[in-house]
């Protein structure tokens, strides 16, 4: 049972169910596995507790 974790910042509900799916689509494509034994786990992380090129994202 594959298990996909992503990390990224805030996202829409609409934006996240259609990277959940997307992601699920391609584990049954490339591993002829049925859907129901792909996970996907969103971690969000607030803007201002991630950081990008010596700055917080919250500041961009």
């Amino acid at each position: 049972m594959p298990i996909v974790t992503v990390q990224q910042g805030p996202r829409s509900v609409e934006l996240k169910r259609e990277l959940v799916k997307q992601i699920t689509d391609a584990f049954v494509d490339a591993y002829r596995i049925p859907a129901e034994s792909v996970q996907v786990w969103i971690h969000e992380v607030p803007a201002d507790s991630w950081g990008v090129a010596g700055g917080l994202t919250a500041d961009t």
